[in-house]
């Protein structure tokens, strides 16, 4: 880590804080996360089949991606309330690794990025798969939880290497 760089959510005392934003300017930002829960083919299948007895499991861990990334500052403590502008949450189907890899996009005119949104919804809607299937599949396992890209801001744009 660059000697520039420093950890935000301290004060000069040490305490812990919300970061001022109010001198940043307000440009588009945008993030996109994903994440994968690989399970047993026969879950998988399940899944893709629509046949679940509570439903479809797709449709509804897309709903709890979207309510999770609108609901970030209320679960992340130092997380400021944005102003959302998009959301879209993408599940694909990935039969040959047995997964569902999950993409959030997230945009916003603002002062502050939507990083944390994207990587919250996210986890919520890997954690709604995990729900309605662990009756059926409880070694689930959730993972490559990572950002791919933001954009926006005074450090404007990046992108996770290839």
């Amino acid at each position: 880590m660059s000697s520039e760089k420093k950890l935000t959510h301290f004060n000069t005392d040490g305490d812990v804080h919300m970061v001022d934003v109010g001198e940043k300017d307000v440009t588009r930002r945008r993030a996109v996360a994903e994440g994968c829960i690989r399970m047993e083919s026969a879950t998988l299948e399940m899944i893709a089949a629509g046949d679940h007895a509570k439903g479809d499991v797709l449709a509804v861990a897309r709903i709890a991606g979207i309510m999770a990334v609108k609901k970030t500052a209320e679960l992340v403590p130092l997380c400021h309330p944005l102003m959302l502008t998009r959301i879209d949450v993408d599940l694909a189907i990935e039969a040959t690794d047995n997964r569902v890899r999950c993409t959030v996009a997230t945009e916003t005119t603002e002062r502050t990025g939507v990083e944390m949104e994207a990587l919250t919804g996210v986890q919520v809607a890997l954690l709604t798969i995990y729900d309605m299937c662990k009756a059926v599949d409880r070694g689930m396992e959730m993972g490559d939880i990572r950002l791919l890209h933001k954009s926006g801001g005074r450090s404007g744009e990046w992108n996770r290497a290839a």
